[in-house]
């Protein structure tokens, strides 16, 4: 199984032009981090998860020709604004994109995108095979993916495990089931947002906790703002196991 991180970032605390801060103005490509995203290959099958405003540079970036299905973790703009980009796929391969959300990430989808459910619609417009997920495991191809439920604040968000690999984003709180889900993966990927305590997300602090607990072989973090410093400035404070994920990187299970 290979997996890549198609962005690793957030729009949480990021200026929008203007910023001459370290993070913002490094010559690093670790420190150009695009909205979190993943993409997982296996066997001839292609899955991504979440599509935010950069889904289509994503692609692009990436070489992605064909996704056999696309998953969200939840309802928020930063990870669902990219959804009017899939019909590049519907026109290359003439079929309907597979989408796979909760009954309400399917809610915030019909407010944001109506075109694409209308009755009556503008030719052009994506078209999607929808798919409701919950709690249990669902096969995409090649791919079983297994929901985990955390908390955004109040908001519940999935989490995901496919065989050893846990991914983990948009998180501050950890429901004690979810817990032993995560037990046993070997990597484990799970947001750390930036130092300073924030009202929906892990602190940098607390995701190493997290990771503490699982005791997984490898860790990385994600959904990172600018706000946590420079990569390999971060990197350096860290246990040899856990790394900052950064944009592009490949991992291969």
């Amino acid at each position: 199984m290979k997996i890549t991180f198609l962005g690793t970032g957030t729009s949480q605390g990021v200026p929008v032009i203007a910023c001459n801060c370290r993070v913002c103005s490094s010559q690093n490509p670790k420190d150009k981090r695009l909205r979190s995203a993943i993409l997982i290959e296996h066997e001839g099958t292609s899955v991504v998860i979440d599509s935010g405003p950069d889904f289509r540079q994503q692609m692009l970036r990436s070489k992605v020709h064909h996704i056999a299905g696309l998953v969200f973790t939840h309802e928020h703009k930063d990870h669902i604004a990219g959804m009017d980009d899939i019909r590049a796929f519907n026109y290359i391969h003439k079929e309907k994109v597979n989408i796979y959300a909760t009954l309400g990430v399917q809610e915030a989808m019909h407010r944001e995108f109506p075109y694409i459910f209308a009755d009556f619609k503008y030719p052009g417009v994506p078209e999607v095979e929808m798919h409701t997920i919950g709690k249990q495991p669902f096969t995409i191809g090649n791919i079983t993916l297994t929901p985990i439920e955390v908390l955004h604040y109040r908001l519940p968000v999935l989490g995901f495990r496919i065989g050893d690999f846990t991914y983990i984003t948009d998180a501050n709180y950890i429901p004690k089931e979810s817990m032993e889900q995560i037990k046993g993966s070997k990597v484990l990927v799970i947001n750390a947002l930036r130092r300073e305590p924030h009202v929906s997300h892990f602190t940098l602090h607390e995701a190493l906790q997290i990771i503490d607990k699982i005791g997984p072989e490898q860790a990385f973090l994600t959904h990172i703002s600018h706000q946590l410093g420079l990569n390999d400035d971060v990197d350096a404070e860290l246990p040899v196991h856990i790394k900052c994920a950064y944009d592009e990187l490949v991992l291969e299970l």
